[in-house]
């Protein structure tokens, strides 16, 4: 019987159910991201997936077949995500700002960008995630971003059990089993980077046993960029049987909202942070990295007219869409800034297309954009000489990726399996129904000559419309964020106490607020609250990249 192992995962032992048998007006929202991972799901196609509490969640749910992140890297991605908006739009493009080579920074996004969890927050929703935080405007580790977006984070338990009596909650947990490095030899048998350390050192302190071997090599199904070998075949079974462990988790934490009554108020959405963990898919622009699987189980009062358990949505969607997706199910208005729709209706606009970015990639300074419809890929790139299969130092920990450019240099690879490691030149036009791998570049093909003008147009349109920070280098941006080379400071704000009622007045628009009285927990300041004269009363003030400011007291 499986085991979870993971500090994130929410343990099922003597947790006494909460919710009573009453649906509650707003539903509970349960958000469950596994990292670096494509449709590897028995349910979506996958005959080599070992994944039956998936399947078996599917079955009740929507499967997503469709749906795209807005980078093929983690960070980027979370900064999208979290935000809804595109992170050539707000300074998270880089991958990654806090290990940068010439300096880390935070980004520091529009003023009056905020994260999706804080705006439930607002709206009453108890927010709380595990360890993984990584939106560019923190580190990719808790307690290190905004302090407003989270009633909890970090916690080695992080569950709902904390809110007050049939308060609504948000809850975000992510599977780290399932990263990249679940597929380095254990700290690797070359130099190790930094990072690398810090996610292995993580990796191990979440399982308590070496993952279980549930894959034969020998059943791999080996895509055509791979060369068929020994070394292949065992990391992508590594990497399966990664999958494999957590989705023995996402059944756990299944469980235990079945056993807290909570399953008949709760939506629950799994999906992933982008594509494979593998060389060619993740920090690419190919689908390999960044068309991801995506599963909504919507409980029967929350369900979306419709829409049937086990059904398949084909349209097009994009991770930026699912902040204002989330806000509109809760009943939340979608702020302006946001640059994606909600997509919960079946009868939502869909999207004609869906759009993708690629910066700097660790030391590896690149920048190329992508937009894709239902039928063609275009990638346009700003360094056309740096092709992906380029040395990583990170990226080379995996068996697989030093073999294979072994190979390459041997001459050993296939014309396939050779493009990955050659220069893509200025634009790339794939037939996806054609060509579903995007091998065959067909930009220069005088049949597709239309669709090349065509999409050329929408990716000008879409820069126009989106704004890409890139036009500046990361040098200036970081320069803009910085004053003087250090971080800024949030201004702080003004406090003031008229007959019991707090009143907290930031210095300048966009600032998110918090308050704690008689030295308890910060609360996310919304709007004026009546407090006891007599109590000590602090404040201060959040700008998303800079620190926090100096709490002001009162009265």
């Amino acid at each position: 019987m499986p085991v979870c192992k993971r500090m994130t995962c929410v343990a099922l032992l003597l947790f006494a159910p909460i919710a009573s048998a009453q649906i509650p007006s707003r539903p509970n929202i349960l958000l469950l991201m596994a990292e670096d991972m494509s449709a590897r799901v028995a349910t979506f196609g996958d005959s080599i997936a070992v994944t039956p509490n998936l399947d078996a969640l599917a079955a009740q749910s929507v499967r997503y077949t469709n749906t795209f992140t807005a980078a093929g890297v983690c960070a980027p991605s979370r900064a999208a995500h979290i935000l809804g908006m595109h992170p050539i739009s707000t300074g998270t493009q880089h991958m990654r700002s806090s290990s940068r080579p010439e300096g880390s920074y935070y980004s520091v996004p529009p003023e009056n960008a905020k994260a999706y969890p804080e705006l439930l927050r607002s709206a009453g929703y108890y927010t709380y995630t595990d360890h993984k935080l990584d939106y560019q405007f923190s580190t990719p580790f808790a307690n290190s971003g905004p302090t407003t977006i989270w009633n909890l984070e970090g916690a080695a338990v992080p569950d709902w059990s904390q809110r007050a009596q049939g308060q609504p909650f948000f809850g975000f947990i992510n599977f780290p089993v399932t990263h990249e490095s679940g597929v380095f030899p254990p700290l690797g048998n070359r130099p190790q980077s930094a990072i690398h350390f810090l996610m292995q050192v993580m990796r191990w302190y979440s399982q308590d046993e070496p993952v279980p071997k549930r894959v034969n090599p020998q059943d791999i199904v080996v895509p055509p960029y791979y060369p068929d070998t020994k070394t292949v075949r065992t990391d992508m079974a590594r990497h399966y049987d990664n999958i494999a462990e957590m989705d023995a988790e996402v059944g756990t934490i299944l469980k235990q909202l079945e056993a807290a009554g909570l399953a008949d108020s709760t939506i629950v959405i799994w999906t992933t942070d982008h594509g494979d963990g593998l060389p060619r898919g993740k920090r690419e622009l190919f689908d390999s990295g960044i068309k991801v699987p995506m599963i909504i189980r919507w409980p029967e009062a929350f369900r979306p007219e419709g829409v049937k358990p086990g059904a398949v949505d084909e349209r097009l969607i994009s991770f930026i869409d699912l902040a204002p997706t989330i806000l509109s199910l809760a009943g939340v208005s979608v702020p302006a800034t946001m640059q994606g729709h909600d997509f919960s209706a079946p009868d939502a606009a869909p999207n004609q297309y869906i759009y993708a970015s690629r910066d700097r990639i660790d030391e590896l300074m690149d920048r190329q954009r992508a937009v894709r419809d239902n039928r063609y890929k275009y990638i346009r790139s700003w360094y056309p000489e740096v092709s992906g299969g380029t040395d990583l130092t990170f990226r080379d920990n995996i068996d697989m990726v030093r073999e294979m450019r072994a190979m390459y240099d041997a001459g050993q690879l296939s014309a396939a399996q050779r493009q990955w490691y050659q220069p893509p030149g200025k634009e790339r036009l794939f037939d996806l129904e054609l060509d579903p791998f995007e091998i065959h570049n067909v930009s220069d093909e005088p049949l597709y000559r239309g669709v090349l003008q065509r999409m050329r147009g929408e990716m000008d349109a879409w820069l126009a419309r989106a704004g890409d920070w890139s036009e500046e280098s990361e040098s200036a941006m970081v320069a803009r964020f910085e004053s003087g080379g250090e971080r800024q400071v949030t201004p702080a704000p003004t406090l003031s106490l008229e007959e019991g009622t707090l009143i907290i007045t930031p210095a300048a628009g966009g600032h998110s607020l918090e308050y704690r009285v008689d030295d308890g927990q910060w609360q996310l300041y919304i709007e004026s609250v009546s407090v006891n004269r007599n109590s000590e009363i602090e404040a201060r003030a959040v700008r998303y990249g800079w620190k926090e400011s100096n709490s002001v007291s009162g009265p």
